[in-house]
């Protein structure tokens, strides 16, 4: 009862005027940067990330969400008609929705995802307001020992996940490490890592990290390697489905959510394994599979969206109650909440409780404008296409900037910035993750804290990491995390070796 209570609290304040403008702005916004290829929303909350300095904390969440959810909706308009996923949650809805609508059904197809990704999102946004303060509540039992393993596991994971190999992954993250000690120690009040230069003496701004490897790394990126490549637009038809296609549709939609919440909310998710797996299990449960690679599968859509919704709705979890992002977006969006001074963890709830429970209010105001953005106005979307690259990019570049200049006036943060985006495009280059650097900045002076705090409990012993049960879990976990792919790659290997050679 008492958590209907707050989330009535925090409907009164998401429900105001000026918070339901920024929610429209930020859906309006996100789902223009999920219909435009590359660009996705890690790029989009990175290049608004500057507007934290002017506006409120809630205003602002709320718009960060409504661009992170709404990149997601859009993002199936460009895998259907275009056969171009913005983000890879959105490539297994590219299989069959590019096919079905090569055959006359866009319409069918684009329907289905907006629906499956609204009833997948409302279902999950349900889940997250009565898990999340259940989460929250054990996790403030945790002492520094649990904390410092916490973090251990989020760098794990996160260089893991995020990245194509453990090790690239890795590079980015002691990357990442480095940057968040410069500047003066919070212990010892001496200068470290500076260089004599004065305007690093307060450390480097997360948000111009933030802007320079994901949005001008992206624009820079763009411009230096990718060649112009002809689109190849499919018929859109209307916008609506057939009785039969509602009956294939909405067992799918709720088989998707439950294949896609859980991998949300743990710290080793992301939307790319629940896709695939709805997708296989669609595909073994159809009455139609011959469809499925030939005309295209209505569930092949439906399944995957749903899903991909699911999760992206889910990881808010972990990153309320535990300050873990498991997402590129949503390691911005961590550094978007330090902006304001608000860490969050498990005392986020009573500390900025009337935050949260406006951000989480506004998430299912949120899915119902989507609904009514992405059904009558996918037409519109679709004209965003139009837009040449070169304008696009010129355009990020300079809001970039000038977002980055007006937060200190600092002639040396912009250098900053475009030596920031140049390491974004050598990074892209030899496919190194960028979501590491910005979650080692992050997490990084946090831990050390924490590393500290445990060791003056344990009066010098490190031994307290193996003595608290807790702890010790969690470096189980984080082993298990690191050994057991490498372990199951190789006996995978063997097996095949060891396999009689066909007849």
């Amino acid at each position: 009862m008492e958590t209907l209570n707050l989330l009535m609290q925090g409907f009164a304040t998401a429900a105001t005027p000026m918070n339901l403008l920024w929610a429209f702005l930020g859906c309006m916004i996100g789902t223009a940067v999920g219909v435009l290829p590359g660009i996705g929303p890690a790029v989009a909350v990175a290049m608004l990330l500057p507007i934290t300095v002017k506006v409120e904390a809630t205003a602002s969440m709320i718009f960060f969400a409504g661009i992170y959810y709404g990149a997601m909706y859009g993002g199936s308009t460009t895998s259907i008609l275009l056969n171009t996923p913005g983000e890879a949650g959105s490539m297994v809805t590219a299989m069959e929705g590019n096919k079905m609508a090569r055959n006359g059904r866009a319409g069918a197809a684009l329907a289905t995802a907006a629906i499956g990704s609204f009833v997948a999102g409302s279902i999950a946004t349900v889940l997250v307001t009565f898990c999340a303060p259940l989460v929250a509540r054990y996790a403030v039992r945790l002492g520094p020992p649990e904390y410092f393993m916490l973090m251990v596991l989020a760098f794990t994971t996160v260089s893991a996940v995020l990245g194509r190999s453990t090790l690239r992954g890795m590079v980015a993250l002691f990357v990442g490490l480095a940057m968040g000690l410069v500047g003066i120690d919070q212990i010892t009040g001496q200068a470290r890592y500076t260089g004599g230069v004065p305007e690093l003496m307060d450390g480097i701004e997360v948000v111009l990290i933030a802007v320079g490897l994901f949005a001008v790394g992206e624009a820079l990126y763009n411009v230096m390697y990718e060649g112009r490549t002809q689109e190849t637009r499919n018929r859109l038809s209307g916008t609506h489905m057939t009785r039969q296609e509602w009956r294939r549709s909405w067992p799918a939609w709720l088989r998707a959510t439950a294949i896609g919440f859980p991998f949300g909310t743990v710290p080793a998710g992301g939307s790319e394994i629940p896709t695939f797996l709805s997708y296989a299990a669609e595909k073994k449960l159809s009455r139609y599979p011959q469809e499925f690679g030939t005309t295209g599968a209505i569930e092949g859509v439906a399944g995957p969206e749903a899903a991909n919704n699911a999760a992206i709705t889910a990881t808010l979890i972990p990153l309320l109650t535990l300050g873990i992002p498991t997402s590129n977006t949503t390691a911005i969006l961590l550094g978007a909440f330090q902006n304001y001074g608000i860490q969050p963890g498990p005392q986020l709830f009573d500390t900025n409780a009337g935050l949260v429970w406006a951000l989480i209010a506004s998430m299912y105001i949120g899915n119902v404008m989507l609904l009514i953005l992405n059904l009558p106005l996918v037409g519109l979307w679709v004209k965003l296409l139009n837009i040449p690259k070169p304008y696009l990019y010129a355009g990020i570049l300079v809001f970039s900037t000038l977002g980055v200049y007006g937060m200190r006036q600092s002639a040396f943060d912009l250098v900053l910035l475009y030596a920031m985006g140049l390491l974004g495009v050598l990074m892209r280059r030899f496919d190194f993750p960028a979501a590491p650097v910005v979650v080692g900045m992050i997490l990084g002076p946090l831990a050390e804290a924490q590393l500290r705090n445990a060791v003056s409990i344990g009066e010098g012993r490190w031994s307290i990491f193996l003595e608290r049960p807790g702890s010790l879990a969690l470096i189980v976990v984080v082993l298990a995390l690191l050994i057991l792919p490498r372990l199951l790659r190789r006996w995978a290997a063997r097996k095949l070796a060891a396999a009689p050679p066909p007849a």
